[in-house]
C-alpha cells in the first residue's frame, strides 16, 4: 500500500466530509450508520486521532493493525487514538452494516471518564480480538447508542455531556463484563493458549536462550502467539488469576527452585543461568515471590 494512501482523521468533521455525510450535530463526539456509508475507494488506511467504537455485520474486508476482521455477525472493536484501519484493494464491502462510533479526546477533557479510559485494556486489542456480542447483548449496546445520538442530537444544555460520558461508561463498564463472558465461553481455545504459554515458558527456562537472550518479555510471548499484550494479559488474568508477567515469574522461580534444591551451584551463577544480568535482581524477585531468600530455601533442604 502506498504511503499517500495514509489518511490522518483528527475530527468528527473530517470524517463527516471523507465519508460524504452531513456536518457532524457535534464537534466532538459522532455516530455513522454504516448503512450510509460512501466511502472513498482510492483511501484504503486512516489513523484515527480519536476513540472509535464500532459494531459491525457482513464486514470481511477491514484489516486492523496487520489483522482481519473475521466475522459476519454483530462484533465490536476499541480503538484509541493512534491505531491504523486499513481496507482492502477493493474498497468497503457493500453490504456492510452497523455503526461507527467517534469520541474526540477533548469530549472527555477534565471528566473522570478520561483518567478511566487507560484502564479499558480492550482498546488496546487487535481486531481479530473482538467482542463477539449475543442478540441479547447486542441489544444493550445498541440501546445505550441510541442513547448517546438522542442526546446530542437534542438541544445541549449544561447537562448533555455529563448525560453522554455517563452513558460512555456504562458502554465501556458492559464491554468488560461481555470482554469476561467470551473468555470463559470461548474456553476450549482459551485453554489451548494457556497450554501454550506453559509450555512456551516451560522449554524457554529449560533452553539455552536465557543465557543469550535473556529473560523473555510479554512482547516477545504474545507476538509469538500471534495476540496483543493487552488481551493476552486479560485472557491470562481471567483463567489463572496472574498476568503474563506474572506467569514468567511464576515459571522463573519454579526453575530457580530446581536448580537450588538440586545443585550447588551459587546464587550468582544461578541469577545468571535464568538470565539476570545482577544477581541481586534475580534474590529480590525470588525473595518477593517466595518470602525467602534463595540461600533461605536452599538451606531449608539440608
Amino acid at each position: 500500500m502506498a504511503t499517500s494512501n495514509l489518511f490522518r482523521i483528527n475530527s468528527i468533521s473530517q470524517i463527516h466530509r471523507l465519508m460524504g455525510l452531513p456536518k457532524p450535530q457535534h464537534p466532538l463526539i459522532g455516530i455513522i450508520d454504516l448503512k450510509n456509508l460512501k466511502a472513498d475507494p482510492a483511501i484504503n488506511a486512516v489513523v484515527f486521532d480519536l476513540y472509535v467504537v464500532s459494531l459491525k455485520r457482513g464486514c470481511d474486508k477491514l484489516i486492523y493493525g496487520q489483522q482481519p476482521y473475521d466475522f459476519d455477525e454483530g462484533l465490536m472493536a476499541f480503538m484509541s487514538p493512534g491505531q491504523i484501519l486499513r481496507g482492502e484493494e477493493n474498497g468497503v464491502p457493500s453490504q456492510l452494516d452497523g455503526w461507527m462510533l467517534f469520541i474526540h479526546p477533548d469530549f472527555l477533557w477534565h471528566t473522570a471518564l478520561s483518567r478511566k479510559m487507560k484502564q479499558y485494556d480492550f482498546f488496546g486489542y487487535s481486531a481479530h480480538e473482538a467482542l463477539f456480542l449475543s442478540d441479547k447483548e447486542e441489544t444493550i449496546i445498541n440501546g445505550i447508542i441510541d442513547t448517546i445520538r438522542g442526546e446530542y442530537q437534542a438541544n445541549m444544555d449544561k447537562f448533555s455531556q455529563d448525560v453522554i460520558v455517563a452513558h460512555l461508561e456504562v458502554l465501556f463498564t458492559y464491554a468488560q463484563r461481555f470482554y469476561e463472558r467470551q473468555f470463559i465461553t470461548r474456553k476450549i481455545t482459551n485453554s489451548k493458549l494457556l497450554e501454550r504459554v506453559d509450555d512456551m515458558l516451560t522449554a524457554y527456562f529449560r533452553g539455552d536462550d536465557l543465557l543469550a537472550k535473556g529473560l523473555p518479555t510479554v512482547q516477545q510471548i504474545a507476538q509469538t502467539l500471534h495476540v496483543s499484550t493487552k488481551y493476552l494479559s486479560s485472557l491470562l488474568k481471567q483463567l489463572t488469576g496472574q498476568t503474563t508477567q506474572q506467569l514468567i515469574h511464576e515459571k522463573l522461580i519454579e526453575r530457580a527452585k530446581e536448580r537450588l534444591s538440586t545443585t550447588e551451584l551459587s546464587v550468582s551463577e544461578i541469577a545468571y543461568e535464568l538470565g539476570f544480568e545482577h544477581p541481586q535482581s534475580f534474590s529480590k524477585l525470588f525473595k518477593a515471590r517466595t518470602a525467602q531468600s534463595p540461600l533461605a530455601f536452599r538451606a531449608s533442604f539440608n
